[in-house]
């Protein structure tokens, strides 16, 4: 996907369904992000802006955890979607490298749902980690695990295993 893209739909002729920002907004937070599904782009901080003009046409702001991420045109696709479904008239994409994406930007609700689903999420801004400390295992809370793999399903997340409870579980990567 180019930096800058936009997508139209036939959309029926304006009337009183004027889309606000904030419906808009809702709208695109609440896309699944596709390689982490138990997580919406808002609550990974990929989903940077929304706005809307007084004519129905959205413009949207994405970070990509990583330049090149490959999920990036599927999410594209689902944030035109879901707009347009909202009755967004006009949809246009735009993905935004700088300032770059952190792991600073994951909600905590996006948190506990990564650990929900068993993916250890990365430390938060100020927690102290000592870099030579493994990640707690999500199902057990152990910190006796290795890495199995330094990368996982994606480039963005590794795979470990737990010593006591010897089940295997994905980690986001920290990124700062």
């Amino acid at each position: 996907m180019t930096p800058r893209e936009s997508s139209s739909r036939p959309a029926p002729a304006p009337d009183d369904r004027a889309v606000d920002a904030a419906t808009a907004w809702a709208a695109a937070a609440a896309v699944p992000d596709p390689e982490l599904p138990m997580v919406t782009i808002g609550g990974l901080g990929v989903l940077r802006d929304v706005t809307v003009d007084d004519r129905g046409r959205a413009h949207v702001q994405l970070t990509p955890t990583y330049t090149g991420c490959p999920a990036m045109e599927t999410i594209r696709a689902d944030v035109v979607e879901a707009l347009t479904d909202a009755g967004c008239l006009h949809v246009d994409v735009e993905l935004v490298l700088s300032p770059p994406w952190s792991t600073d930007r994951i909600t905590a609700e996006a948190r506990g749902a990564l650990a929900a689903a068993g993916i250890a999420p990365p430390p938060q801004r100020g927690e102290t980690v000592d870099l030579a400390l493994p990640p707690a295992c999500p199902r057990c809370g152990s910190r006796r695990t290795r890495v199995l793999s330094r990368f996982g399903a994606t480039a963005c997340t590794a795979l470990w295993v737990c010593g006591p409870c010897r089940e295997p579980f994905t980690q986001v990567k920290t990124v700062r």
